[in-house]
C-alpha cells in the first residue's frame, strides 16, 4: 500500500494534465501529487491529441459563456509561468447556411441562438450577410443564402503543446507522473481512497478521475454513467495558397449547414485543417479504429471544393479522435454521488478550450471541496446521468 501521495489523478490527457498542474501548485510543497497515464503521455488514443482546438467567447449556451472569459484568464496565467505560447488569436466566424438549415432542429446553435447569448454576457460580435463575409474574406464561396457572426477573439489553443506545458509545470511543483501503468479500480476505503494498479495500490485522500471513454471501466462498482462514445476525424490538406490560410488572413470557423464542419487557418502543420462536427460511428475505447471513414473524408472534400476551394491540397492525413458524450451533451464535472473523495470529469467532446480552467475546477474541489466556477449544469446527479429515459440530444 503506497501513501505517499495525497492526490492522485488518473488519466493525464487535457483536463487530467491540468488537474495535476493546479493541483500539485496548489498543495506544494506540503503534499505530494500523482498522475497515472495508461499509455504514453501524448498518445494518440483519446480526445486530446493533435496540434489545434477553436478556443472561443461566443457560445450558445449560457452555461459555457459564464465560463469562457475565465478560461482564457487560465491559459494566460499557464503561458505567463512558462514563457510558452499556447493561445493564437485568429478571430473567428460562425457561419450558417440558412436555407440549407431550414426545417432542422438546432437546439439553439444557430446565428440567433449566438447573438442571444452574446448580448446576456457581453461579447461582442459584429454581424455579417453573405456579401459582407465574402468581400472581407473572399476564400470563401457562398450561394447568399449564408449569414455569419464574427468575434475577433476566437482562435486556437494549442492542445498538444498545453498538455506538455501542463506536465511540465506539475513535475516542477513535485508531482510524479507514472506512464504506462492502467489503473484497475478506484474505491473508497474508509477515510481513503484506494487506486489499485497492475503493479501496486495507492491510497490517496481524494482522487481525480479524467479518463473520459474509459470513465466507467475506471469507476466500475462506484459509478455507471450513460456516455456514447463516438469516433471523430479531421483531415490536413497541403494547400499550396499558404498565404491566402495563414492565420493572420483567414479566421477559425464553424459551418452550419446540412451538416456541421470546423477549419483552421495553416498551423502546426503547414496545412490546413477541417473537421465533421460530430456523427462518427459508436464505438468504445477498445473497439475503436484508427482508420479514417472514407465517407466523411469525401464529404468533407466535397463540401470544401464547393465553398472554400483554396483549402484544400494533397491530403497530408487524417487521424481519428474519440468523444465521450452524455445524454445532453453537458460536461460531467464533479464529485461522485455517495463518493464524495472521488472527484469525475468528462469533456463531451468540446472542453479542450475550457481545459486548464476546469483543471483548476478540479484542484479547488478536490482541496476544498468547492469552487468559485460555476458547475452547477454539470453535476453528477442532473437527469441527464440519472434518468434512463433521458432521451439523447446532442449538439449537431
Amino acid at each position: 500500500m503506497n501513501s505517499d501521495h495525497p492526490f492522485v489523478v488518473v488519466g493525464c490527457g487535457g483536463l487530467g494534465s491540468a488537474a495535476l498542474y493546479w493541483l500539485a501548485r496548489s498543495a506544494a510543497p506540503y503534499s505530494s501529487v500523482l498522475g497515472l497515464e495508461q499509455h504514453a503521455l501524448g498518445h494518440e488514443h483519446g480526445a486530446s491529441q493533435d496540434h489545434s482546438r477553436i478556443i472561443r467567447l461566443v457560445q450558445h449556451q449560457d452555461a459555457y459563456a459564464r465560463l469562457a472569459p475565465a478560461a482564457y484568464d487560465a491559459w494566460r496565467q499557464v503561458e505567463s509561468l512558462s514563457g510558452q505560447t499556447l493561445v493564437t488569436e485568429t478571430g473567428g466566424l460562425v457561419i450558417e447556411d440558412v436555407e440549407a438549415r431550414r426545417g432542422l432542429p438546432t437546439g439553439g446553435r444557430d446565428i440567433d441562438g449566438y447573438l442571444e447569448v452574446a448580448a446576456r454576457h457581453g461579447v461582442d460580435l459584429e454581424l455579417l450577410d453573405a456579401g459582407a463575409l465574402a468581400a472581407r474574406w473572399p476564400q470563401f464561396r457562398l450561394r447568399g443564402t449564408e449569414r455569419a457572426v464574427y468575434q475577433r477573439r476566437t482562435g486556437i489553443v494549442d492542445a498538444r503543446r498545453a498538455n506538455a506545458t501542463h506536465i511540465a509545470l506539475a513535475r516542477g511543483y513535485g508531482a510524479e507522473i507514472r506512464e504506462h501503468t492502467p489503473v484497475r479500480d478506484v474505491h473508497e476505503a474508509g477515510s481513503h481512497v484506494e487506486v489499485v494498479t497492475d503493479d501496486e495500490v495507492f491510497r490517496a485522500e481524494h482522487v481525480v478521475v479524467t479518463v473520459d471513454a474509459r470513465t466507467n471501466e475506471v469507476l466500475d462498482g462506484l459509478l455507471e454513467l450513460p456516455l456514447t462514445v463516438l469516433q471523430e476525424q479531421v483531415t490536413y490538406y497541403a494547400t499550396p495558397n499558404l498565404i491566402d490560410f495563414s492565420p493572420g488572413r483567414f479566421p477559425v470557423f464553424m459551418w452550419h449547414g446540412a451538416d456541421n464542419f470546423y477549419g483552421f487557418p495553416v498551423y502546426g502543420e503547414v496545412a490546413t485543417k477541417l473537421g465533421q462536427h460530430m456523427g462518427g460511428h459508436e464505438v468504445t475505447a477498445d473497439t475503436r479504429s484508427y482508420d479514417p471513414d472514407p465517407v466523411r473524408r469525401k464529404r468533407q472534400a466535397e463540401f470544401l471544393a464547393e465553398h472554400v476551394p483554396g483549402m484544400l491540397g494533397p491530403e497530408l492525413y487524417t487521424k481519428t479522435c474519440l468523444y465521450t458524450l452524455p445524454p445532453d451533451h453537458h460536461f460531467v464535472l464533479g464529485p461522485v454521488p455517495g463518493a464524495p473523495r472521488v472527484t469525475v470529469a468528462v469533456g463531451a467532446g468540446h472542453a479542450f478550450k475550457f481545459a486548464s480552467l476546469l483543471g483548476h475546477v478540479l484542484a479547488e474541489l478536490a482541496t476544498t471541496g468547492r469552487t468559485r466556477h460555476p458547475i452547477g449544469e454539470f453535476a453528477l446527479d442532473r437527469p441527464a446521468l440519472t434518468d434512463p429515459g433521458f432521451a439523447r440530444s446532442f449538439h449537431v
